[in-house]
C-alpha cells in the first residue's frame, strides 16, 4: 500500500502533456455496448472483494476459502478489543479514515440504488459487508471523546510479505481524543454510521438506533474538538494524510445525520460549515478539479446539498466539477486529461478509483438535475468510465480481478498471493483469485502491466471499489434486466499440498541410515500457524528380526542438526509384520508461512543397528521410497497437525487399538495422578473425567505418555476417570473406571541455605553466582555496604542461580548474601562475599575459551537478505553472562538505505536477542559496516561446556535492494553446516575473545 493521493504528480503530468513531453498513443477503445456485460456478476464479485479484506474472527458464513481468523490480538496493546474491520489494501493495516469513507460510500450506494442490489440478488451480501465495518467502528468508538483510528504500523506491516493469518509483527493501535482530536476522522466515522443507520432502518431498527446514537456522539466530538486526525495519528501521514483538512467532513457528517434524522439542526450545521470550504487555487470557485475520495468529500457535499436545498451554488459547483470530468467547462474549456482509450485520468495512484468515484457522483446527480441534456451528458460519462474498467478499453481487458476478459492475475495483495517465503516472487503465481478487486489501472496513455510488484497499476484497496460498487448497482438497474449472478460462487478450489516433509539421505552405512528432513508449512487455505506439527518415519524391521535382533536393538538419535524436534524411539505400528515408526514431533515450535526460515524446520535423525552388524537394509522401509541424496517431497512420510493426519499416507490402515488396562489413580493435593499400561498401536490417549460414577465423561486432556496428572482440582471431591487409546483408525473403548479424592498434602520442605556464593567485579557491575539449593523455587539477593550487614534486599525471586548487580558505584566495596525461598518460607542467608567494581575492568569473570560457529542458509550472494546463523560455545572452565557478550558480523552495505534486523529463531529465545548496525568510520577490506548482536539479561548465563544453540539471524534494507555478499568479510557461501569461523568476532565487554577483525 502506498500514498495514493498526490495532486502534484497529477499536475506535473498535465504540464508534461501540454508541453509535448508525453505524446498520446493514438488508440481507440473497441466498440462495446453497455448490455455486453453481466452487471449482476460484476456486482457480486465487487461485494465479495470486501469479504476477502476482513480482519478478526470470521463468521460461519465466510465464503472466502483461503481466509481465516486474523488480527486476533488487535487492540490488546491498549486493552481494547479492536478485532474486526477491513484491511486497507494489499497490506494489513486497518486505517480508520479510508475505511469509514468506504463504508459511507457503500451505504450511499444502497441508499440510492437498493433496487440494483436486489435485482442482482446481492442486497443481503452488501448489508452484511457494511455491517462488518460498522460493527468495528462501534468497537473502536470507546467514547465519548475517544476513537481508535488505526491498528498496525505502516513500516512494520509493509516490510513483511505474507498472509494475514500469520502476521508476525506488532500491531500497535492509535487513537484520537480531546487532547489530540481529529475532526475529519470522527466526522467521517459519524457519516459512516449515520448513512448505515438509514439502510438498516427497515431490517434491523434496533441496530440502526445503535448506529445513530454513536453517530450523533461522534459528530459532537468532531464539531467540539477541532483538529486534523493525521496530526495525531502521525503514522498515517505517509499513507493517508488529511490534505484537505476537516472542513469537508464537518459538512459531510452533518448531511448524513440530517438524512438519517430529518432534524433541521444538522442541515443548519452543514450549511454553516460551507463558509469554511476552500477554493480552487486562486479562483472564486469551490474545488472542481478533483473528485470525491477518502480525503475530500466536498464533491459529494455539492451533490447532496443540491438535492436538499434550493441554493444554486451547490448545483453550479456540482456541474462545474462534473463538466470538468466529462465534456469540459464551457466558460474556460478546462477538462480532465483523457487517455486515448477514453479513461478520465486524474492521478497516477488509483486512476480507475477516481474515475469510478466521479462516475458514481455523475449517476447520482443525473437523477437530481431536471435538464434532459445534462442528464444524458452525466449518465453517458458515468457509463463510459464503468465500461472502461469492465473491459471497453484499448487493451480489451477487464481491470477487475476474476471478471471479464483477460483480467489482472497478479494484484499487489499479500494474502491472495499466498507467499510462504516472505517474497513477491515465491510462488511465481497467485495461489488465490482476489475476485472483484478493482486494480489501480493504466497510466495516462492506457499502458498497463499486470505485475505484483507494480503497486501503482496493480494496487487494490477498499476505497478503490467504493464508488465502483455503486456505479455497478446503477448499471444493473439500467442494463441488467434478466441478468443473474454466478451460481455456486465462489467455486471450491482444491488446495495445494500445504504441510509436508521434504527428505533426503543425509548419510548411510552398513548399520545405519541418516535422514535429513524439512517439515514444511506452506498453508494457504487458509494460512495457519503450525505449532503442533509432527511426522512419522516408518521402517520395516523384517531383516532385524531375521538376524535374531529386535526393535529394542535399533536406536534413533538426533543427527548433527535439529531445529527443535523431539525424536521418539521406535514405536510399534504393526508388530506382526515388523512395521515400526519414529515420531518426530515439532510441537511447540512455530512453523508458519512467514519467511524463508519460518516456513520450515529441519531435523536430521539416524536409525542405527548395533555396531559391527551388517544386516541393516533401509530399502524395504515404507518411508524410504523415492529417497535420494536430494531433498524431495515424500508422500510416504505422513504429517500430522495436533495428531490429525494432514499429508501423506500411513503404510496401511491399522486396527483400532484395544482399550487401556491397568488404570490406577493416586490422589494428591488438588491433583490426581493417573497411570496405565501401554497399548499397542496407540498414537495417544484421551483422558476422560466425570463427577459421577459411570459418566457422562468429558475429555480433559490428551497425551502420548502412559501417565497424566490432573491438576487444579477441588480437594475432598471425588473424580471418576476412564482412558481411551487413539490411532489414525479411530478411538478404542474406554478403560475400566477408577476414582480418586484429592486431599491436602504435606507442607513443602523449607529450602536449604545457598552454598558456593562467588562474586566477580567489573566496570559498574558485580556478578554473583551460587549453587542450586534443595527445595528452592527462587532466591533473594541481599546487599550491604558494611561487612556483616545490615543487608538490603536488592532483587527478589530471582529464578536463576546468577545475578548481575548494576546499581553500584565503582571503587566501593559491596557485601552480599543469598537466601532461598519457596512456599514454606525463606532459608538462612548464605555465607557473605564481597566485590568492588572498578572502572575499566571487564564486566564478567574470565571468559574461558569462547568459540563462534557459523553457517549460512542463503547461498545466493546477491539477493535482498543476509542470513547468517551462529552458535556460541563455551569450551572453557568458567561460566559467562551472555548480557556482557557481543558478536559482530562484518559486511558491506552496498547502498545507503536503512536496515532491519530479524531474529527468526533462537534456542535461547529471539526475545533475548537484538541486533544493530554500526557503520565504520573508515571502511576496511570486506566491510564498511558490522551487525552487532547483543543479548539481554533474560538470556542468562552460558556455563562451562554449554552452547547457546543456533541463533538464526537475518537482515535486509527497508527498500529491499540487494546486497553483494561475495566481497563481505564474514560471508562464506560454502559453509552450509556449522563450522568454526574466525571472521565473525566475539567480545566480552570490550575485549576481543574470538575471531580476527578485518583490516
Amino acid at each position: 500500500m502506498t500514498n495514493r493521493y498526490n495532486r502534484w504528480v497529477a499536475i506535473l503530468a498535465v504540464c508534461m502533456f501540454l508541453s509535448g513531453l508525453i505524446a498520446p498513443v493514438q488508440q481507440k477503445s473497441p466498440e462495446a455496448a453497455a448490455s455486453d456485460y453481466n452487471y449482476a456478476e460484476a456486482l457480486q464479485k465487487s461485494i465479495y472483494f470486501y469479504e476477502s479484506q476482513r480482519s478478526g474472527e470470521l463468521p460461519e458464513n465466510n465464503r472466502v476459502q483461503w481466509r481465516g481468523d486474523s488480527g486476533m490480538l488487535d487492540g490488546a496493546d491498549v486493552g481494547v478489543d479492536l478485532t474486526g474491520g477491513w484491511y486497507d489494501a494489499g497490506d494489513h493495516v486497518k486505517f480508520g479514515f479510508p475505511m469509514a469513507f468506504t463504508t459511507t460510500m457503500l451505504a450511499w450506494s444502497v441508499y440510492e440504488y437498493e433496487e440494483g442490489f436486489k435485482a442482482a440478488g446481492q442486497l443481503d451480501h452488501m448489508l452484511d459487508n457494511i455491517k462488518w465495518a460498522t460493527d468495528y467502528f462501534l468497537k473502536a468508538y470507546t467514547g465519548p471523546t475517544e476513537l481508535w483510528g488505526q491498528v498496525g504500523q505502516g513500516s512494520l506491516d509493509h516490510a513483511w510479505w505474507g498472509p494475514a493469518e500469520v502476521m508476525p509483527m506488532d500491531r500497535p493501535a492509535f487513537k484520537i481524543d480531546e487532547n489530540c482530536p481529529g475532526s475529519d476522522l470522527a466526522a467521517e466515522t459519524a457519516a459512516a454510521l449515520a448513512s448505515s443507520s438509514i439502510i438498516f432502518r427497515d431490517s434491523d431498527p434496533d441496530y440502526a438506533d445503535e448506529l445513530l446514537t454513536s453517530a450523533r456522539e461522534l459528530y459532537d466530538f468532531a464539531d467540539q474538538y477541532r483538529g486534523v486526525y493525521s496530526d495525531c495519528i502521525t503514522d498515517a501521514q505517509q499513507y493517508y494524510n488529511s490534505w484537505s483538512g476537516y472542513e469537508d467532513e464537518i459538512t459531510w457528517g452533518a448531511i448524513w445525520l440530517y438524512l438519517a434524522t430529518d432534524e433541521e439542526e444538522y442541515l443548519d450545521k452543514a450549511l454553516a460549515s460551507v463558509e469554511d470550504w476552500s477554493t480552487e487555487g486562486q479562483t472564486q470557485y469551490w474545488p472542481y478539479k478533483w473528485t470525491i475520495a477518502w480525503d475530500d468529500k466536498v464533491f459529494g457535499n455539492y451533490v447532496l446539498l443540491s438535492r436538499l436545498t434550493d441554493d444554486p451554488r451547490f448545483s453550479e459547483a456540482a456541474e462545474r466539477n462534473l463538466n470538468y470530468w466529462s465534456t469540459g467547462i464551457p466558460e474556460t474549456g478546462e477538462r480532465i486529461h483523457y487517455t486515448p482509450g477514453g479513461l478520465a485520468w486524474l492521478d497516477t495512484w488509483g486512476a480507475l478509483r477516481y474515475s469510478s468515484n466521479a462516475a458514481f457522483l455523475a449517476f447520482v446527480y443525473s437523477d437530481i438535475v431536471d435538464d434532459a441534456a445534462k442528464q444524458q451528458q452525466y449518465q453517458e460519462f458515468a457509463e463510459s468510465q464503468i465500461l472502461y474498467a469492465l473491459g471497453n478499453n484499448p487493451n480489451n481487458r477487464s481491470y477487475v480481478v476474476g471478471y471479464g476478459n483477460n483480467p489482472p492475475e497478479r494484484p499487489h495483495h499479500r494474502t491472495s498471493h499466498g507467499s510462504w517465503a516472505d517474497s513477491q516472487n515465491v510462488p511465481d503465481y497467485h495461489r488465490h483469485t482476489l475476485y472483484g478487486a478493482l486494480v489501480g489501472g493504466p497510466d495516462r496513455n492506457d499502458n498497463y502491466e499486470d505485475h505484483i510488484g507494480d503497486y501503482i497499476m496493480n494496487e487494490v484497496a477498499i476505497d478503490y471499489n467504493a464508488g465502483f460498487t455503486g456505479g455497478l448497482a446503477r448499471m444493473m438497474i439500467d442494463y441488467g434486466e434478466g441478468q443473474e449472478p454466478l451460481p455456486n460462487f465462489p467455486e471450491w478450489v482444491e488446495p495445494e499440498d500445504e504441510m509436508f516433509v521434504e527428505a533426503s539421505i543425509n548419510s548411510s552405512g552398513a548399520n545405519y541410515t541418516e535422514i535429513r528432513a524439512q517439515l514444511n508449512n506452506r498453508s494457504g487455505w487458509p494460512a495457519r500457524m503450525g505449532d503442533k506439527l509432527s511426522f512419522k518415519y516408518f521402517v520395516d524391521l523384517s531383516e532385524v528380526y531375521a538376524a535374531g535382533y529386535t526393535a529394542e536393538d535399533i536406536t534413533v538419535t538426533s543427527g548433527g542438526y535439529n531445529q527443535g524436534a523431539e525424536i521418539s524411539p521406535l514405536v510399534p505400528y504393526d508388530e506382526a509384520n515388523y512395521i515400526y515408526y519414529t515420531h518426530v514431533d515439532f510441537t511447540g515450535v512455530d512453523i508458519y508461512p512467514g519467511g524463508q526460515s519460518a516456513h520450515y524446520k529441519e531435523v536430521q535423525f539416524r536409525i542405527s543397528a548395533p555396531q559391527h552388524t551388517s544386516f541393516w537394509d533401509p530399502t524395504n522401509d515404507y518411508s524410504y521410497q523415492g529417497m535420494s541424496g536430494s531433498l524431495a517431497k515424500s508422500p510416504y512420510i505422513p504429517v500430522y497437525d495436533a495428531g490429525e493426519l494432514v499429508f501423506g499416507a500411513e503404510p496401511f490402515p491399522p486396527e483400532v487399538p484395544a482399550a487401556p488396562t491397568g488404570l490406577t489413580a493416586t490422589a494428591g493435593d488438588k491433583a490426581v495422578l493417573l497411570e496405565w499400561e501401554s497399548v499397542a498401536g496407540a498414537n495417544y490417549y484421551n483422558i476422560k473425567r466425570a463427577s459421577v460414577s459411570g459418566g457422562q465423561y468429558t475429555t480433559v486432556a490428551s497425551t502420548n505418555s502412559t501417565s497424566y496428572t490432573d491438576t487444579d482440582l477441588t480437594n475432598d471431591t471425588t473424580y471418576y476417570y476412564v482412558i481411551s487409546a487413539v490411532n489414525s483408525a479411530g478411538e478404542s473403548d474406554d478403560s475400566a473406571e477408577v476414582s480418586a479424592t484429592p486431599e491436602p498434602g504435606p507442607a513443602p520442605s523449607p529450602p536449604t541455605t545457598p552454598a558456593g556464593l562467588q562474586a566477580s567485579s567489573g566496570d559498574g557491575v558485580v556478578h554473583l553466582r551460587w549453587q542450586v539449593s534443595l527445595n528452592a523455587e527462587a532466591y533473594h539477593v541481599k546487599r550491604s555496604t558494611t561487612a556483616g550487614g545490615p543487608y538490603e534486599t536488592v532483587a527478589e525471586y530471582v529464578a536463576d542461580t546468577s545475578y548481575a548487580d548494576t546499581d553500584v558505584s565503582n571503587g566501593t566495596t559491596y557485601y552480599y548474601v543469598i537466601s532461598a525461598v519457596n512456599a514454606a518460607g525463606e532459608s538462612d542467608n548464605s555465607d557473605e562475599v564481597s566485590g568492588m567494581p572498578k572502572e575499566g575492568e571487564p564486566g564478567v569473570p574470565p571468559s574461558g575459551d569462547l568459540v563462534v560457529f557459523y553457517r549460512t542458509t542463503d547461498t545466493n550472494a546477491t539477493d535482498s537478505h543476509v542470513r547468517p546463523h551462529f552458535n556460541i560455545v563455551n569450551s572453557g572452565e568458567r561460566d559467562i553472562v551472555l548480557e556482557d557478550v557481543t558478536l559482530r558480523y562484518w559486511y558491506t552495505i552496498d547502498g545507503d538505505a536503512p536496515q532491519q534486523f530479524h531474529c527468526d529463531w533462537a534456542r535461547i529465545g529471539c526475545g533475548n536477542v537484538s541486533g544493530s548496525f554500526v557503520p565504520l568510520a573508515q571502511p576496511v577490506t570486506g566491510a564498511d559496516h558490522y551487525l552487532e548482536i547483543r543479548f539481554d539479561s533474560s538470556a542468562g548465563g552460558l556455563r562451562a561446556g554449554e552452547e547457546t544453540g543456533e541463533i538464526q539471524a537475518r537482515f535486509n534494507k527497508i527498500n529491499w535492494t540487494s546486497y553483494n555478499e561475495n566481497n563481505d568479510y564474514s560471508y562464506d557461501g560454502t559453509k552450509i553446516t556449522f563450522e568454526e569461523w574466525e571472521k565473525v568476532t566475539l567480545y566480552v565487554g570490550d575485549e576481543l575473545v574470538w575471531g580476527i577483525e578485518p583490516e
